[in-house]
């Protein structure tokens, strides 16, 4: 996903308002009837599309002419009129975006005041405007913004879609083969005077895909069910692991938290589930051909989960500084397992960073992806996968993530119980096994 500089200011930055309490009427014309008939017409709103990476997405202040900008007589009609002491009660207000950012009383649930003010608000100007109800960083408060929908155009990129996707899946395949070949690993240059080598890499590569496809395809599946629009996935491909899995933009607007959070645990859910399962079966299948891959024992002190995992299976075979004949299948569903793993990180627009803003808000979310950044700016030192990883979240992926409908009301606990378990989950999978797996150690340890 492609960031700009110029993109509109986030919603982390609201300024004070100066204007002084205002006085609100409330419109009880409406009828059960007529509420029935909007609802579906805002649902539908919401499917248009936009760009994501910016509170307000696609917005640049310099794009925004009068035309475009709401008139006195319309911010009175929606403090008079859309707003009321039951929903929302405007105390002060101030230009944002082309729009108007409304600080107020929010009055009931969030959602169900969301629901009449959308209701009313459509009522008096159809599809012109958009609503957001947000929370106000400065003091945890919520606030309502309403903006044109002209001003929430997507941005023409100068490549399609499919065809920028196309060409970074088929660098991918190439990497994740060139990664299950050592041999040519060692000799880049080599590769293609031997691309006749590529095929060994062949059930390695398959392996891994196969957990990166259902890992998207829980996404698709999952998305389509709450009404969110995703783009085409793009591989992204990688020298030392095969691949950092694919970032995926949203181009809806997201209606609530729970749905954010839904999309977002799918997909590393999903692939946890299948590299696991993988990964318990190369450990009990006997080694290809009675030698399979011989790894030296210490490999599985790089990660809590695997080396854990090794340690309860494998008992006292499991040696230190011994080599140790595995099924490649354990190496390739590890590659799996650590790809989504990487893409729980709480940083930006990744799973992990959309989970941690569905689950705690904007506010924690940004200071996670700052915490993030900085680990892994820090883990980069000693491993070149972190400093890849870290480039790529600063320049693709930083976020910030584009404002949802509603972003007042919290999830269903059941929902931020699956976020945090593939938060942890991806946490054990990237911390070291930090105990020695001989027993003797491990007594004097």
């Amino acid at each position: 996903m492609h960031e700009d500089g110029e993109k509109a200011s986030s919603a982390d930055s609201f300024t004070e308002g100066q204007l002084g309490p205002q006085s609100l009427g409330t419109d009880e014309s409406i009828n059960s009837e007529s509420e029935n008939k909007l609802q579906d017409g805002i649902q539908g709103a919401d499917d248009m599309q936009v760009a994501s990476g910016s509170p307000l997405p696609g917005v640049k202040p310099q794009q925004l002419d009068e035309s475009m900008r709401m008139s006195k007589e319309t911010i009175e009609v929606l403090k008079d009129q859309v707003f009321g002491f039951d929903t929302f009660f405007v105390t002060s207000q101030e230009p944002y975006e082309g729009g108007v950012l409304f600080k107020g009383n929010l009055r009931g649930q969030a959602a169900k005041s969301y629901e009449k003010i959308s209701i009313r608000m459509q009522n008096k100007f159809e599809e012109q405007y958009k609503l957001f109800l947000l929370v106000n960083p400065e003091d945890d408060n919520p606030v309502a913004v309403v903006v044109p929908r002209t001003t929430l155009q997507p941005e023409t990129t100068a490549v399609p879609e499919w065809f920028a996707a196309g060409a970074f899946g088929l660098v991918t395949v190439f990497t994740l083969l060139l990664r299950n070949v050592p041999a040519l690993q060692s000799n880049l240059l080599s590769t293609l005077d031997n691309l006749n080598l590529l095929k060994d890499g062949l059930p390695g590569a398959l392996v891994t895909l196969l957990i990166l496809g259902v890992h998207e395809l829980s996404h698709i599946l999952v998305a389509k069910s709450c009404g969110v629009q995703l783009g085409v996935p793009y591989l992204v491909p990688s020298w030392q692991i095969g691949s950092f899995g694919a970032i995926t933009r949203i181009v809806n607007i997201v209606p609530k938290r729970e749905d954010l959070l839904k999309v977002a645990v799918a997909g590393p859910l999903a692939g946890f589930s299948v590299g696991l399962v993988l990964l318990l079966l190369g450990f009990f299948l006997p080694p290809t051909d009675g030698l399979g891959v011989v790894v030296d024992a210490s490999v599985f002190h790089e990660s809590l989960l695997a080396g854990g995992i090794a340690k309860l299976l494998l008992g006292d075979v499991l040696k230190e500084g011994t080599p140790i004949s595995v099924n490649p299948l354990v190496i390739w569903a590890w590659a799996g397992l650590l790809i989504n793993a990487i893409n729980s990180i709480p940083a930006g627009e990744l799973d992990g960073g959309r989970i941690s803003f569905a689950i705690w808000g904007r506010k924690a979310s940004a200071r996670f992806t700052a915490a993030s950044i900085g680990l892994l700016g820090l883990s980069s030192l000693f491993n070149d996968v972190a400093f890849y990883w870290v480039a790529l979240i600063f320049f693709l992926q930083r976020g910030p993530i584009a404002p949802l409908s509603e972003e007042v009301t919290d999830p269903d606990q059941k929902y931020v119980t699956l976020g945090i378990l593939v938060l942890f989950i991806g946490l054990l999978i990237c911390l070291p096994y930090p105990f020695p797996f001989t027993d003797e150690v491990m007594s004097s340890f």
